[in-house]
């Protein structure tokens, strides 16, 4: 599993924090929005190309070797592009347990669009041991479904003409990434998405592709 590391990003809206990439094959072949990945056009999809051809960035040991050698309490984010690594089509625990071990004493979170079973399991253990992992959900529905399951907090893409609060059909609260609302805040200054919360967090459809998200989510 390949997995870049800069360790201090230039995108404005994650913050001058580390950041990483994985490989493309680490994402599920059943993500209902791969189609529409924001990471697949622009820049990101450059240097996430290079990342996947082992072009760029090292292997597993590498990487978690790497974030264990950050800074005591490093605030981080894990795979602006990318997903948990995978073993059979499910999240690999001995990989997820390696990082999990790595991130001890720092602050890492990450998204996940992986939702099998198993997948679940090891994604709740990551969050117990101070790993934050997002469920990421398709739809609203789709965050009460991913929120039933107690594995960790949910995050939700939203149209993109969506700026203020929501809820979902079962009445849990979402909150409107700041990130995506002002110029002034970034991952690095909110933080929200590596808190273990009950707020569902959501983020409008961006990118060259959010009208066909729109379309998606309407229906």
């Amino acid at each position: 599993m390949r997995v870049h590391l800069t360790l201090k990003s230039a995108n404005a809206k994650v913050g001058p924090v580390p950041v990483s990439t994985t490989e493309k094959a680490s994402c599920p072949v059943d993500c209902a929005l791969r189609a529409e990945c924001y990471a697949s056009t622009g820049p990101l999809a450059l240097h996430w190309a290079k990342v996947s051809k082992k072009e760029r960035g090292t292997d597993w040991t590498g990487f978690t070797f790497a974030i264990s050698a950050l800074p005591e309490g490093q605030f981080w984010r894990h795979n602006q592009a990318g997903d948990l690594p995978v073993a059979n089509g499910s999240v690999d625990p001995v990989k997820l347990g390696q990082l999990v071990a790595a991130n001890m004493g720092k602050r890492g979170f990450t998204y996940s669009h992986h939702r099998d079973a198993s997948s679940i399991t090891w994604i709740r253990h990551a969050n117990a041991w101070g790993f934050t992992v997002n469920l990421s959900a398709n739809n609203l529905a789709d965050a009460d479904y991913l929120a039933d399951k107690n594995a960790g907090p949910v995050v939700v893409v939203l149209p993109s003409t969506q700026f203020t609060n929501t809820v979902t059909p079962s009445g849990r609260t979402v909150v409107v990434c700041p990130a995506t609302q002002r110029d002034d805040v970034s991952c690095a200054t909110c933080q929200l998405c590596q808190r273990q919360r009950k707020t569902i967090v959501g983020f409008p459809a961006h990118g060259s592709r959010k009208k066909v998200i729109n379309i998606r989510l309407s229906a």
